[in-house]
């Protein structure tokens, strides 16, 4: 399997708006970001490609299997984290063994318990006690637990703090590189995705304007801005290096990124 998604032709209508002809293509092991302003379409695209929604017309393919005709074989090796943890308040984090286990083939108990561990939550308090943060970290570790091949993250760090943030950030950071997994983070958040993904999808008024690598799509600074999301502040301030003449590439939008290529210049100056 070269691609872990293809979409050609998505529609999907409501009274007020409409998901037009997106076409998508995400080869596996890639980190892409799903990127937009409230209402441009991401969680549409994300029910989509789910069977949440029925689509009016398109075709998606899942893990190389037809996401209607194949719909439960495509899901089984899919992880979902949403913006909201959708487990009752009444639940504990150990009754979720026994309602997920039978869902997933691959669903590993100990892995589960491991993960439970890692992120500090304890398995016999009610969900209802638990912070925005531990929701969000529950959600991932059962999301986790059957070793998805493909990770669905719908606005995973609304809300959270940026100890929060980072937290959830680097847990899927941590999953890609153990994994090789393919993952879809959904964001409208331009600095988050700077640091996390390697291809972004811009969505805007049902539409995909702009699709790529981060340093590609970030050179359509004004559009992005016009369109409420902006680029990256490092990204701003090297354009306006650039501007004032400094030999910078137009590739620099993460704090790293800005330290290395500051680097080479003095070390070119020098």
């Amino acid at each position: 399997m070269t691609n872990c998604i293809e979409i050609k032709g998505l529609c999907k209508s409501y009274p007020d708006f409409s998901l037009q002809d997106v076409d998508l293509t995400l080869p596996g092991g890639t980190i892409m970001g799903l990127i937009g302003e409230n209402g441009a379409g991401k969680t549409t695209t994300i029910k989509c490609i789910l069977n949440l929604v029925r689509r009016d017309a398109g075709e998606i393919t899942l893990l190389g299997r037809d996401s209607l005709r194949e719909e439960r074989a495509a899901k089984a090796g899919v992880g979902v984290v949403l913006d909201e943890c959708f487990f009752h308040d009444a639940l504990r984090p150990r009754d979720l063994e026994r309602i997920l286990a039978p869902v997933y083939p691959s669903w590993d108990n100990g892995l589960y318990r491991d993960y439970l561990d890692k992120f500090r939550l304890p398995g016999k308090s009610l969900v209802k006690t638990f912070s925005r943060g531990m929701k969000m970290k529950l959600s991932l570790a059962a999301a986790l637990a059957h070793r998805p091949q493909l990770l669905i993250l719908d606005e995973p760090t609304a809300g959270l703090d940026p100890v929060g943030v980072e937290s959830i950030l680097g847990n899927i950071r941590d999953y890609h590189q153990a994994h090789n997994a393919t993952i879809i983070l959904v964001s409208h958040s331009m600095e988050e995705v700077a640091r996390t993904v390697d291809r972004l999808v811009v969505v805007n008024d049902g539409r995909v304007p702009f699709h790529g690598a981060p340093s590609e799509v970030f050179q359509h600074g004004p559009e992005l801005e016009a369109m409420g999301l902006g680029v990256p502040q490092m990204t701003r301030v090297f354009n306006r290096l650039r501007a004032m003449g400094v030999d910078i590439g137009p590739s620099v939008y993460t704090i790293e990124q800005a330290k290395a290529a500051v680097l080479a210049k003095l070390k070119g100056v020098g």
